[in-house]
């Protein structure tokens, strides 16, 4: 009965995206079937938010901290054992071989790349942590077996590519990047022309052919098996080609992602699926689905309207952004961040921050020592398409210049960020206070060098031990603002949200929890000036007791004024914990 249940679904969703009259739908869910084993797959049971507010991610490469004599997932773990204790799960940037991009161009999806580590490396972090792992959909390395099959013409992947000799039209594509689109390759049979969305070493996959689906439904599988809980669609918006379209965001891109939703739910219903899409927010918004499809979407115009926001001293346009969110669903929620392994991305932007105000941004990141990637838009203008920064840098200073207050501006944003609905990651390298790598993008060549610094593991625990390190004094601040955020029912990522209007000098939010027995306004001075916020301006219920739950201060009237330092955040709340 279970299976049949699970088999009429994923029919009807395989019949959204491939053509009946072209394909056996009924052999396709059979090799699915055969797959996952029948036997494993139980009642579908909805569960709604499987998550609470001590979910806390780290954001990081599995080779971050590295250490001569050891693999570097041992360093990982090691550090992620000793400092810290507040946090529960760990995006694991790809760990597998890989060609270029960082291991964004895998060549075999199965292994871990042996200069890493292995998968019992990876087994001692997924026992203590919920592991986040990359499925690349969209393209496999120039140098996976699968492609140097599709050269010979023979073998398993020789048909998982994208032959563009065979399109009557060519579409005006959406691009992240500036390469040229297409490469010509020369084949067993002759010349053909491949896919190329992010890079020549990446060939993208063709989905069209299902056999493509039904291989990337075995990896979940292998990767579900390995103890893996949190799947990342990488750049899953792109994975879907159709002639005589822009090629991004197409109705079988959704589908394809509510197949892999319904084999998750079947599989393994503790499992989460997040979709990586870089793009404007009203499109990003739609991987939501109705319910069936990411459990969460990244949120992607967080990061640099939290940057533009602390540069400017003014709110108004994070206040607009944020009134105009919808709260997510249950079972459904957002992925907050601020900082990451790619730069700091200004398409989600689009439509809140004029041209010429982020014109000024990418001047003043300049100044910062910042790089700017660009792309190609559909209609073959370069266009900026993000800031490449670390974000400690990043807060050097504001439109006025640089000026003292660079630990404040960091921690303010990581207040902010730590404050919103939703599940808070954290890049490592934010974590660690780690500056521009100027001499990496020196010598490796690319803009995103810049914030993906490897540190030696003996120097980076001895900064974390010196008290007066700036490394200390970041990992210290924002591990207290974790402490105390994993303890609020109100900081639960599905709980209400209101926006406050508090004029412009300042940022506010009003979290409530689920039950309706916490509240808390967070309020951050988003100025370098010192200024006296009036209570009386959120709603303090008389009759409760308040507190600053940062400071631990008791609010002595609830009419009065609080002095706020610049880039002070206070979370006052009338439950002390």
């Amino acid at each position: 009965m279970i299976i049949n249940e699970f088999n009429k679904n994923l029919l009807l969703l395989l019949e959204k995206v491939y053509n009946k009259n072209e394909f056996d739908l009924n052999q396709i869910s059979s090799q699915i079937l055969s797959i996952l084993n029948p036997t494993s797959i139980s009642k579908k049971e909805k569960i709604n938010n499987i998550w609470d507010q001590k979910d806390i991610f780290l954001i990081t490469y599995a080779d971050s901290i590295i250490d001569d004599t050891e693999v570097p997932l041992k360093s990982l773990n090691d550090f992620l054992v000793k400092f810290n204790p507040f946090i529960n799960s760990v995006h694991i940037l790809p760990f597998m071989p890989s060609s270029s991009d960082k291991g964004f161009s895998v060549k075999d999806y199965y292994q871990v790349s042996s200069n890493l580590g292995d998968w019992n490396d990876l087994s001692k972090i997924s026992t203590n942590y919920n592991v986040m792992i990359d499925m690349v959909l969209n393209h496999a390395s120039k140098k996976s077996k699968w492609f140097e099959n599709f050269i010979n013409e023979d073998g398993h992947g020789s048909d998982f590519f994208i032959n563009v000799n065979n399109w009557d039209g060519i579409p005006q594509v959406v691009r992240p990047r500036t390469s040229e689109l297409f490469q010509t390759v020369k084949t067993k049979s002759g010349e053909r022309e491949v896919w190329c969305t992010f890079s020549h070493d990446q060939i993208d996959l063709d989905f069209k052919n299902p056999n493509v689906l039904i291989e990337f439904i075995n990896i979940f599988n292998f990767y579900i098996k390995k103890n893996i809980k949190i799947f990342r669609l990488d750049a899953v918006a792109y994975i879907w080609k159709e002639e005589n379209t822009n090629c991004i965001n197409r109705p079988e891109a959704h589908y394809l992602i509510k197949i892999f939703r319904l084999i998750l739910d079947y599989l393994d219903k503790r499992s989460v699926l997040i979709t990586e899409t870089n793009i404007p927010n009203k499109e990003n918004l739609t991987y939501f689905g109705n319910g069936d499809e990411a459990h969460w979407i990244y949120n992607f115009t967080l990061a640099p309207l939290i940057l533009y926001t602390l540069v400017n001293g003014d709110s108004s346009e994070l206040r607009k952004w944020s009134m105009t969110m919808p709260p997510a669903k249950n079972g459904n929620a957002y992925f907050n961040f601020i900082a990451s392994h790619d730069g700091i991305g200004l398409r989600p932007i689009e439509g809140y921050i004029d041209e010429d105000n982020i014109e000024k941004l990418l001047i003043l990141m300049k100044k910062f020592d910042g790089k700017i990637s660009y792309r190609t838009t559909q209609w073959g203008d370069k266009t900026p398409y993000e800031i490449n920064i670390s974000f400690y840098d990043s807060m050097r200073g504001t439109f006025e210049g640089e000026d003292e207050f660079l630990f404040e501006r960091f921690i303010c944003a990581h207040a902010i960020m730590f404050a919103f609905e939703g599940v808070p990651a954290i890049y490592i390298h934010s974590l660690l206070g780690t500056k521009n790598n100027i001499d990496g993008i020196q010598k490796g060549g690319e803009n995103r060098i810049i914030n993906r610094y490897q540190w030696d593991k003996h120097q980076l625990f001895n900064l974390l031990e010196n008290n007066d390190s700036i490394n200390y004094k970041i990992y210290k601040k924002i591990n207290e603002l974790l402490k105390i955020r994993i303890k609020q029912p109100a900081f639960h990522p599905n709980s209400t949200q209101f926006t406050l209007n508090l004029g412009n000098k300042i940022y506010g939010l009003w979290r409530q929890d689920l039950e309706r027995t916490q509240s808390i306004f967070c309020v951050s001075n988003i100025t370098k000036d010192v200024i006296k916020f009036p209570l009386n301006s959120i709603n303090l219920i008389e009759t409760e007791d308040w507190f600053d739950i940062i400071t631990r201060n008791k609010i002595l009237s609830i009419n009065g004024k609080i002095e706020m330092n610049p880039y002070e955040t206070l979370w006052i709340s009338n439950n002390l914990t």
